[in-house]
């Protein structure tokens, strides 16, 4: 039996909310998945900057136009800083055995801080894009800024689109007989607290994701 969902329901409270990073209720009751991945750029300061995302969207628009739309980038962090300086940024897909030097980045996030080397993972020069990217990441996509929009008006994140100019892919990922794109070896999902809406309870979703 379906239900319906007009509001808010009461166990998923405003509070919660903000606590688990100011979304809104609906991310809590459809928990749809979005891969992980590491958006690296270059600061003001020409400092390594990695920032953890999901929030994703790809979209093919012809042969050879790919553009990467990415929901939610907050307008006070070093990603959009730097991508507005820039105008570039590689987007690296992690597998899961480099998931805790991956999720480091967030931790070492000051703007001194080179937060990839930091984190114990590999800075590379790319091949199209004036960005670093992550050598032990499986997927690189190299990116060229297209255009932003507010989230909503006067909110505080923004709507960012990317167009990938270059592809660089472990050949053992790509091959589903060997390592392949799914599973521990391959992509990555972020499910957003999934919630049972007559509990409120946060529940384990099991070994499929992140």
């Amino acid at each position: 039996m379906k239900k319906e969902f007009p509001t808010r329901p009461d166990t998923i409270t405003t509070q919660k909310c903000i606590d688990y990073g100011g979304f809104a209720w609906h991310d809590f009751v459809t928990a749809i998945p979005t891969p992980l991945f590491l958006v690296t750029g270059w600061k003001s300061n020409g400092k390594e900057n990695a920032c953890m995302q999901s929030w994703l969207a790809m979209v093919g628009g012809g042969p050879d136009d790919f553009v990467c739309i990415i929901g939610k980038v907050p307008k006070n962090g070093h990603m959009y800083k730097s991508l507005k300086e820039t105008g570039v940024c590689v987007l690296n897909f992690f597998s899961g055995d480099i998931f805790e030097q991956s999720w480091k980045t967030v931790e070492n996030n000051q703007f001194e801080t080179d937060e990839i080397t930091a984190s114990g993972l590999t800075a590379e020069k790319a091949v199209k894009v004036n960005a670093p990217r992550i050598k032990e990441c499986f997927l690189n996509i190299e990116c060229e800024f297209i255009w932003e929009h507010e989230l909503f008006e006067g909110s505080n994140d923004m709507t960012v689109a990317l167009k990938s100019v270059h592809v660089c892919m472990d050949s053992d990922r790509y091959d589903q007989s060997k390592l392949g794109r799914y599973g521990k070896t391959g992509y990555q999902f972020h499910f957003h607290c999934p919630t049972n809406p007559d509990t409120g309870e946060i529940q384990n979703v099991g070994d499929i994701g992140l």
